[in-house]
């Protein structure tokens, strides 16, 4: 455990000790953030605010993950997918910083860079990583093998779960703050349940880089990671979800991401299809700033149903985990069995 709080305090000191200096540098090029016109009108204020924070997040990562970790497979390739996405979402930042509008790369070129990254992802965890190509179902303690089609499951998880960390980065500090929380249960659940020290380690790297980079993305943010850092700490949890066996229990993980997600689907289906819509905006949180709510407040209250829903989902996920108890002098009992 001493190894994972190095880790994340280190990832967390390296943040707060570059920041300030990129944020200046970032300053310099003009390199601001542009911000969409229909969005909400108060938004309008934050136009010009250094973005890419990603960039330093990542490198807060990258040095004490790569000096503390060992050569495992797993914690590798969630690395390698974080890394992947990171830099689709730099591509994507730098579009809209060079070319001065609020839209990047094409939705067409998104789609196939993620296609890539979650065909990656699958054959590094069934081939180099040995997982089996189930689908686990903790709350009824369930496997259903899909194989074919595990691939569309991968790629589902990572695209979904990209989307909609980056769908939730809409507030100052809200995409950062919850990311750290579902990360802050991956680190119990790789490490406490399971042993996985790399992948522990790796989880505390980020949950430190999240917490330093809120010292100045926290409200008024003087930084935003932009898609950098949304598509690439949706790429980590993703790529986590898929290394601890965890895709579905990750709606329940990650449940704030699933309400922004969700929110997003279901007011385009509304529009569509009977010309009304069911939020004010969408995503969720864009509604309760409509209804004058304060963003502070919107971001404290989104942090809990956050914190909720990780705990939730921990506990969920240490009841299904086989608990070892003597039967009698010699034998073991796992879980429901005696060995």
């Amino acid at each position: 455990m001493g190894e994972v709080l190095i880790a994340g305090t280190t990832s967390l000191l390296i943040c707060c000790f570059l920041s300030p200096r990129f944020i200046a540098f970032l300053r310099v090029r003009e390199f601001g953030q542009h911000i969409r016109e229909e969005g909400p009108e108060g938004h309008h204020a934050k136009a010009g605010t250094p973005t890419m924070g990603g960039i330093i997040i990542f490198s807060a990562i990258a040095v004490p993950f790569l000096v503390l970790a060992h050569d495992d497979s797993r914690a590798l390739a969630v690395f390698g997918v974080m890394i992947a996405c990171a830099l689709l979402g730099f591509a994507d930042d730098y579009v809209k910083l060079t070319q001065r509008r609020s839209l990047g790369l094409r939705a067409r070129t998104k789609i196939v860079v993620t296609i890539a990254i979650s065909v990656a992802l699958w054959l590094a965890a069934t081939e180099v990583a040995d997982l089996p190509s189930t689908l686990r179902l903790r709350v009824i303690d369930a496997q259903i093998p899909l194989g074919i089609f595990y691939p569309a499951l991968v790629c589902l998880v990572v695209a979904g779960t990209t989307s909609a960390v980056n769908l939730t980065d809409g507030l100052d500090g809200l995409a950062a703050g919850c990311c750290a929380i579902v990360l802050l249960a991956y680190i119990g659940i790789t490490f406490v349940t399971t042993g996985q020290r790399e992948l522990a380690i790796l989880a505390g790297c980020l949950v430190g880089a999240c917490v330093g980079f809120l010292w100045f993305n926290a409200f008024p943010a003087t930084i935003f990671m932009g898609d950098t850092g949304s598509l690439g700490l949706g790429g980590a949890i993703a790529g986590m979800a898929v290394m601890t066996r965890t895709e579905v229990l990750l709606l329940v993980l990650g449940g704030i991401f699933v309400l922004e997600a969700l929110s997003v689907l279901i007011q385009v289906f509304a529009f569509q299809s009977f010309g009304k819509r069911v939020f004010r905006m969408a995503p969720i949180h864009h509604h309760f700033e409509l209804m004058a709510w304060s963003e502070t407040k919107i971001i404290l209250r989104f942090w809990i149903v956050a914190a909720a829903c990780a705990a939730i989902g921990f506990t969920i996920y240490q009841q299904s985990i086989p608990t070892a108890r003597s039967c009698r002098p010699g034998v073991v009992q796992l879980s429901r069995g005696c060995r």
